[in-house]
């Protein structure tokens, strides 16, 4: 028996009609300068020409294909490590490639660290032609990186194949994401390494499976909250506070303005009252017209008399949210944590509350803030003119390198999480440590203009279309 049928590592790719990429990612293995390797190619029931692509590898000695009728990327997953033979294991997209030296790099590691689990290189960015988009470099796990909230990618990560089985392998409970549910398995049970040098090139595309945004967000939070039971985790007690100007304090602030089917201020109430994470609701305004109408429509809802003061366009939220406790803490224990909810974006649903309160129970952090990457070119004034900048260092000098560190994130979404004990120490809704949950888009808007009221009317005649398409669909079950 040769070397070759004792692999030490097993490489498998997971295919479904991507033909036109497949060579190149079976042929990126092959030129490997590590050659103790096994290569497993999983056809998941295409229709284009993956098939006789793949017929062209038959008979090599460390290559194995299989073809199947269409089970998705997480079995397929399991079918390839069911199979795999070396004490490594790693999945490579069939879009993308590695470079001629990962496999060799990526094992060197794991070997000088046999106390680590996992290992994951930076990678470049292509487009569908292959051309070079960028380079991405992730933070220094081992010099900088204290709060593990940003997985490894789920392709081109190796990791060692007993812990992998150890762990149950990949659920197939999710149909994506199998790279996050594997992170949160062993995030905080394992050491973890990476490689600050870029092994595979990562194709974007309109065909690719990260693309579809609200799909891929809503499976992270079914993986959390999946993690959050597993580890047994104490639940906590959190109060959701609405807090409201009203128009007699801030002509902006239009409660009541119709959106879509109903008014502004039922959208984020709705949300607030579906969680099932949220035990209590406040809403908090100045005006009684504000409290007169939640008390009709929700009585379950507790009312507070917001201090106009308070309620001020120039006043800090901490005021209110004291206020809000104080009121509160009179017939209640205090919260274990304390989210407040703007009105002004209407869009984000209850998913993104439970998956800040389950954020809160995975991470060492005192807050959790809603966010989205926003990574176009800034620039600062300091007296002479515009300087680029990008975080809290000058941007890079290179067009194409994007740093993990130097990556922005803009606060949006109206939705915060804080600890109750943290905002009492630090007098401050931003004090401690902040964790972080991505929003789509929609879930994102903000209304704060007479044009985002314009587009906001969009947003709204397609949210309420997908509610009845979802409605229907569930009736036909």
């Amino acid at each position: 028996m040769s070397e070759l049928n004792e692999p030490l590592v097993s490489v498998y790719i997971t295919n479904y009609n991507y033909g036109k990429f497949l060579q190149e990612a079976i042929e990126s293995v092959l030129a490997q300068t590590f050659k103790y390797f096994e290569l497993i190619i999983i056809d998941d029931g295409s229709t284009d020409n993956s098939r006789e692509i793949i017929s062209r590898y038959d008979g090599i000695e460390n290559v194995f294909s299989l073809f199947q009728e269409n089970r998705g990327l997480i079995r397929s997953s399991n079918v390839a490590l069911n199979l795999a033979r070396g004490k490594y294991i790693m999945r490579l997209d069939a879009d993308d490639y590695i470079t001629s030296q990962a496999l060799e790099i990526m094992i060197s590691e794991l070997s000088r660290h046999p106390e680590a689990v996992l290992v994951f290189p930076d990678y470049y960015l292509i487009d569908e032609t292959g051309e070079l988009m960028g380079e991405f470099k992730r933070h220094n796990f081992e010099k900088d990186v204290k709060l593990r909230d940003q997985p490894a990618h789920g392709a081109c990560s190796m990791i060692r194949k007993d812990v992998l089985k150890s762990i149950g392998g990949y659920d197939p409970a999710f149909s994506m994401q199998d790279g996050y549910d594997l992170w949160l398995s062993i995030e905080n049970l394992y050491p973890i390494r990476n490689i600050n040098l870029p092994l595979f090139y990562y194709r974007q595309h309109d065909a690719s499976l990260s693309k579809d945004e609200s799909k891929l967000l809503e499976t992270r939070s079914k993986i959390k909250e999946k993690h959050v039971i597993k580890r047994g985790l104490k639940a906590l007690t959190v109060l959701a506070i609405i807090p409201v100007r009203g128009e007699s304090i801030d002509p902006r602030s239009r409660p009541f303005k119709k959106l879509g089917k109903k008014c502004l201020i039922d959208w984020t109430i709705e949300v607030a009252l579906a969680s099932q994470l949220v035990k209590d609701v406040i809403v908090t305004s100045p005006e009684n017209k504000v409290l007169d109408y939640t008390k009709r429509k929700y009585p379950g809802i507790i009312l507070v008399e917001r201090d106009r003061n308070f309620a001020s366009i120039n006043s800090g939220i901490e005021d209110t949210v004291f206020e809000s406790l104080n009121f509160y803490s009179r017939d209640h224990q205090l919260p274990d944590a304390v989210m407040l909810l703007y009105i002004e974006s209407p869009f984000r649903s209850s998913m993104y509350i439970d998956k800040a309160i389950h954020t809160l129970q995975l991470y060492d952090v005192d807050n959790v803030d809603g966010v989205r990457p926003d990574n176009d070119m800034f620039y600062v004034h300091k007296g002479n003119g515009l300087e680029p900048w990008h975080g809290m260092e000058p941007w890079s000098k290179s067009k194409t390198l994007r740093l993990e560190r130097q990556e922005l994130y803009r606060r949006t979404g109206g939705i915060h999480l804080i600890l109750t004990n943290t905002l009492f120490e630090k007098k401050n809704i931003l004090g401690g440590k902040i964790g972080h949950i991505i929003l789509d888009q929609s879930a994102s808007f903000s209304i704060r203009s007479e044009l985002d009221w314009d587009i906001a009317e969009i947003i709204a005649s397609k949210e309420i279309i997908m509610q009845e398409d979802d409605k229907v669909t569930t009736t036909h079950v």
